[in-house]
């Protein structure tokens, strides 16, 4: 009987445990540190000026002036990110890892197009993170459908 599950998610293919699961916890740490700030309107406001300043202090560019509408858009991005962090942090799972790849290869699509259409070029130092976690966390699983594919047509 064939099994329900895809070859590219059996528990035999999936990314090793100790190392990956480490790889998943860190970028949880990261993503809390980093985004914990956008999660109230309060502590936004801070983060919101300090990159502004650091930015046009150093040259990189300045965020526009605070509206209604980008406030809440940095306090829902804030308060999602915080919990799924939270969540790779308290219970890490090589499926988290996963789901994080993913979703660290849609912020870093947008943060590249922001970038293209002007965005301040400090956005440049979050997307090299953005991809370089993606791309921890997505290449075993990419091994790993390799290998389940290929024992599967075995």
């Amino acid at each position: 009987m064939a099994s329900s599950t895809p070859p590219s998610l059996a528990p035999s293919t999936t990314p090793s445990r100790p190392g990956y699961l480490r790889a998943v916890r860190a970028s949880a740490w990261y993503d809390l540190l980093v985004t914990a700030g956008f999660a109230t309107p309060w502590t936004y406001t801070l983060v919101h000026d300090a990159l502004s300043e650091s930015g046009g202090g150093l040259g990189l560019g300045t965020l526009p002036a605070l509206g209604p509408m980008e406030m809440l858009y940095a306090n829902l991005m804030g308060s999602v990110v915080v919990v799924w962090a939270l969540l790779r942090i308290v219970r890490p799972l090589a499926v988290h890892g996963l789901f994080d790849g993913v979703a660290r290869t849609l912020f870093a699509s947008w943060q590249a197009y922001a970038l293209a259409h002007r965005a301040p070029r400090w956005l440049w130092l979050f997307l090299v993170v953005e991809v370089s976690f993606g791309v921890v966390e997505l290449a075993p699983w990419a091994r790993a459908r390799r290998v389940g594919l290929a024992h599967a047509s075995a």
